[in-house]
């Protein structure tokens, strides 16, 4: 059975592996719908120069070692490359691009976990959830204010 965000995050619970949820994570099934999403999402090459387009023959060469170091947590990703982009005002804005395998990995792993947390996040919170945005969040201030 699945255990809700919640249970999941009682200190007992934390010190052993959720075997069910690691199961889900290194499915094939969620790794190749990862992949899709990623690709379909585009996005700069990382610190190592493999673009989106690499993914599915990378995954196909790769993904058994990729699986044994998720399974035996002893995957690292790799350091993000650093990007600075000009501001208007003359300032920089600084981004940190993640390789297209640690962005896989970082998608498969949100596929399994937005299902258990989100129904436990509040109503009133907003920020990096699906179908909510921050003009979702000045609308409902808005009716506060009326």
């Amino acid at each position: 059975m699945i255990q809700t965000g919640k249970e999941l995050m009682r200190k007992e619970d934390r010190s052993r592996p959720n075997t069910e949820l690691c199961e889900q994570l290194i499915s094939f099934t969620n790794i190749h719908e990862a992949v899709k999403k990623v690709m379909r999402n585009k996005g700069s090459a990382g610190i190592d120069g493999m673009g989106v387009d690499e993914l599915p023959t990378y995954f196909e060469a790769h993904w058994i070692g990729i699986r044994e170091q998720i399974v035996t947590r002893t995957y690292r990703p790799q350091p993000v490359l650093r990007v600075e982009i000009p501001k208007d005002n003359g300032g920089v804005r600084l981004l940190g691009i993640p390789t297209a395998v640690d962005r896989v990995i970082q998608q498969a792993l949100v596929q399994v976990l937005t299902p258990v947390f989100e129904p436990t996040f509040s109503d009133f919170s907003f920020g990096f959830r699906p179908g909510r945005s921050a003009e979702d969040a000045v609308r409902l201030a808005q009716t506060y204010m009326s």
